[in-house]
C-alpha cells in the first residue's frame, strides 16, 4: 500500500507539471534571489497531498512550500512538489516530483519522477533501486580526473573557504566535466544509474536530498555529508558517488588534495 500510493502521489503531482508547463502561470519569489515559487507548485503539492491524506490521514508530513503538518506518527512523508523550479518557469523540461517516506527517522521507501522523460525512480529500503519498473546501477568509473560530475549553486551565496565557486574551479581547471542541470532529485538519480560518476552541493534542504538519497544508495552507491559521515536530509551538505572515487573528492572538497 506505502509503494501504491507513493506512486500514485508523484504521478498526481507530475499531472500538475504537465499542466502548467510552457503556459502562463503566476510566479513568486521566497527569500533570496531566483528562489522562485510558482502556481504549480501549490497545484502540485496540493493534488500529492490529497493523495497522501487519503491514504494515510495521520502521517506526519513535510512539504517544501506547506512546510510541516505535525503528527504524531512513526510516519513522515518528505515531498518536493517541482524540484528544479527555475528551470520550470524558463520551460526547461528538467524538473521533477520528490517524494520519501521516513520510517523512526530513516527513509525507507522514495520515488522522483520526470514526467518530461518519463523517468520514475524508485527505491525501497533493501530491495534496490529501479527506473521504469528495471533494475539501476552505480558506474564503475573509479578515477576522478576521468568522472563526470554534477553540482548545484545555492541562490544565496555561501561565501565561505572552499565554497561552491571554489571547488568547481579546482574540477574544472583540470578538465573533469562537472554539469550543472538544477535539479538536485535529477542530479541524485542520474548518479544512481550511472550517467554521473558524483554530485555534491553545499545548501540543499529535506526535501531536496531525501528521496535521491535513498536511490542512490539502494543502487549500491555512497552518499555522506562533507566530513565523510552517515548522511542526514537534515543538514545541508551532500557527497553522492557511485563510492570509488568517494573518498577522492571528499579530499577535494575538503582542500586536503588536489587533482
Amino acid at each position: 500500500m506505502f509503494k501504491s500510493t507513493l506512486v500514485e502521489a508523484v504521478h498526481a503531482g507530475a499531472a500538475e507539471i504537465r499542466r502548467f508547463f510552457n503556459k502562463e502561470f503566476k510566479i513568486g519569489n521566497k527569500e533570496g534571489i531566483n528562489n522562485l515559487v510558482t502556481e504549480a507548485d501549490h497545484a502540485s503539492e496540493k493534488a500529492i497531498l490529497a493523495v497522501i491524506k487519503k491514504k494515510f490521514p495521520d502521517h506526519y508530513i513535510l512539504s517544501e512550500e506547506a512546510g510541516e503538518l505535525v503528527q504524531d506518527s512513526n510516519y513522515k512523508w518528505i515531498i518536493d512538489p517541482i524540484d528544479g523550479t527555475v528551470n520550470f518557469a524558463h520551460a526547461i523540461p528538467l524538473n521533477c516530483v520528490c517524494i520519501a517516506i521516513e520510517h523512526n527517522g530513516e527513509v525507507v521507501m522514495s520515488a522522483i519522477y520526470n514526467p518530461h522523460l518519463e523517468e520514475l525512480f524508485f527505491a525501497e529500503k533493501g530491495h534496490g533501486a529501479f527506473l521504469n519498473d528495471k533494475p539501476i546501477h552505480v558506474s564503475d568509473q573509479t578515477e576522478v580526473a576521468k568522472a563526470c560530475l554534477v553540482t548545484g549553486f545555492p541562490y544565496t551565496y555561501l561565501d565561505t573557504p572552499h565554497g561552491p565557486l571554489q571547488i568547481f574551479e579546482k574540477f574544472i581547471r583540470k578538465g573533469v566535466p562537472v554539469r550543472r542541470l538544477g535539479s538536485a532529485g535529477i542530479d541524485l538519480c542520474w548518479v544512481a544509474c550511472g550517467r554521473f560518476d558524483g554530485f555534491y552541493e553545499h545548501k540543499l534542504e529535506a526535501w531536496d536530498s531525501a528521496a535521491g538519497w535513498l536511490i542512490v544508495e539502494e543502487a549500491g552507491g555512497k552518499v555522506t555529508d562533507f566530513g565523510g559521515n552517515k548522511f542526514s536530509p537534515y543538514q545541508p551538505h551532500v557527497l553522492a558517488t557511485n563510492g570509488k572515487i568517494h573518498n577522492d573528492i571528499l579530499a577535494v572538497i575538503n582542500n586536503k588534495k588536489s587533482l
